[in-house]
C-alpha cells in the first residue's frame, strides 16, 4: 500500500529557506570564529574584572570608572611585565639545555640497548638497529631546535597574535567602562517591568556564576602555583644542578594550566617534572612526591572550601563542558567551559520555573472562566 503525501510549493520552499538560512548561519559563525573568540575572552575578562574595578571606582575622587579602569589594567600591565622579566630567561635556558641534552640522551638509550647485543646480533639486526639510533639522535636533535618555530607556527604569525591580544585588552576596556550604562539602557527599553525584572534577576545571577567561579578558580590557580614555585625552590637548594630560577616558570606554567577544571593541574605537574627531569631526576621525582600530596590537600580541602556554593553541577556536566571547549576552542575553551555551563543551568532553571508558574496559572479556575469568555 503506498501513501502518497502532497506538500504546497510554499510549505517545500520555506522549508529549504530555513535549512538554507541554518546552513549560512553556521558559515558566517565559522568564518568568523577568530572574532567571536575574542570578543568573548573580552567579555569573559570584563566580567571577571568588573568586581574589583566598581569597588575601586567608589574609593577614587568622583567615582571615576575610567580612572579605576585605567588603574587596573596598569596593575595587570605590570605583572605580566615583571612575569616575562623573570621568567623568559630560565625558559630560554632550559629550552637550550633541552637541545644540549636530547642528544646525550638517545646516547645513554644507544648504550643500554647494546646490552642486548647478543639476541641483536643472533638475528642479524645489528646494522638495522645501528642506523635507526643514528636516525632517531640526527632527528631528535633538529626536532629539539625546531619547538620554537613550530608552536608559533601553530598559532599564527606573531603580528596577528600581537594585534589579537591587544584589540582583546581594548574591547576589555571599553566594556569596562560602558558597561554599566548599556545596561541601564538595556532595561529601559522593556516595556513589560514585571518581564524586565524577571530577565535582570537572569543576567544578576549568570555575572554572579561567572565572576564568583573566575575569582575561585583564580585564587586555586593562584595558590597552586605559589606552593609549586616554592617546592621547586626547595628543591633546588637540595640539587645543585636544579636553577632556582626555574622556580618561576614553572609557577606561570601551573598557574595558567591549572585554570582548565579538572586535569588542568595534572598536565601542569607532569610538565614540571619533565622540566625538572631535564636537570636532576631526583628533583623530578621529589616535585613529584609534592604534587601527589598537594593535589589531594587542593581536591579534597582548598578547592570546595573555596569553590563551594560558587557552582552547582554535577561532575559529568563539567566533564562535558570542559570537553567541549578544549575541542572547540582549545585552553580558552577550556578555561571558559565551567562559567558558560553554569549560565546555561541559569536559563534552563529560569524557563522551566517561568514554564512550571505559567502552566499553574492556566489551571486556576479564574484563568479557566476567562479562557471560556474570550472563546464565547
Amino acid at each position: 500500500m503506498k501513501v502518497r503525501v502532497e506538500v504546497d510549493t510554499q510549505t517545500f520552499v520555506r522549508f529549504w529557506l530555513v535549512v538554507i538560512g541554518f546552513a549560512f548561519a553556521g558559515f558566517l559563525i565559522y568564518s568568523a570564529m577568530t572574532g567571536l573568540i575574542i570578543v568573548g575572552t573580552a567579555l569573559f575578562l570584563a566580567l571577571a574584572l568588573n568586581g574589583p574595578v566598581s569597588r575601586l571606582a567608589k574609593h577614587l575622587p568622583g567615582k571615576s570608572r575610567i580612572g579605576s579602569t585605567a588603574i587596573s589594567f596598569l596593575v595587570i600591565i605590570a605583572l605580566l611585565g615583571s612575569f616575562l622579566f623573570l621568567a623568559v630567561p630560565p625558559i630560554i635556558q632550559q629550552t637550550a639545555k633541552f637541545i644540549e641534552t636530547v642528544p646525550t640522551l638517545v646516547d645513554n638509550a644507544t648504550g643500554s640497548w647494546q646490552g642486548l647485543g647478543e639476541t641483536i646480533d643472533k638475528y642479524s639486526l645489528r646494522d638495522q638497529v645501528n642506523e635507526t639510533l643514528g636516525s632517531v639522535k640526527d632527528n631528535a636533535s633538529r626536532w629539539a631546535t625546531d619547538v620554537g618555530s613550530n608552536i608559533i607556527s601553530s598559532v599564527g604569525s606573531i603580528f596577528s597574535f600581537i594585534a589579537a591580544f591587544f584589540l582583546t585588552i581594548v574591547l576589555t576596556f571599553l566594556m569596562l567602562i560602558e558597561g554599566p550604562q548599556w545596561r541601564r539602557r538595556i532595561w529601559g527599553l522593556y516595556a513589560d517591568q514585571e518581564k524586565m525584572v524577571r530577565h535582570r534577576n537572569v543576567v544578576d545571577k549568570m555575572h554572579q556564576v561567572v565572576s564568583g567561579y573566575v575569582t575561585g578558580q583564580l585564587t586555586v590557580s593562584g595558590l597552586g602555583a605559589t606552593f609549586a614555585g616554592t617546592a621547586v625552590f626547595i628543591i633546588s637548594l637540595f640539587f645543585p644542578d636544579v636553577p632556582a630560577n626555574l622556580a618561576i616558570p614553572v609557577a606561570a606554567l601551573t598557574f595558567i594550566l591549572s585554570l582548565i577544571p579538572m586535569f588542568g593541574a595534572t598536565i601542569a605537574g607532569i610538565l614540571a617534572c619533565l622540566l625538572l627531569g631535564f636537570n636532576a631526576i631526583g628533583a623530578a621525582i621529589a616535585y613529584g612526591i609534592y604534587f601527589i600530596i598537594y593535589q589531594q590537600i587542593e581536591n579534597n580541602f582548598v578547592s570546595p572550601t573555596i569553590q563551594s556554593k560558587r557552582l552547582d553541577l554535577p561532575p559529568l556536566a563539567v566533564l562535558s563542558a570542559v570537553t567541549i571547549g578544549l575541542y572547540l576552542f582549545g585552553i580558552v575553551g577550556g578555561i571558559i567551559s565551567i562559567p558558560i555551563a553554569g549560565c546555561i543551568k541559569v536559563l534552563l532553571e529560569d524557563y522551566l520555573s517561568h514554564a512550571s508558574k505559567e502552566r499553574k496559572k492556566e489551571s486556576t479556575p479564574l484563568h479557566k472562566l476567562v479562557k471560556k469568555v474570550k472563546d464565547a
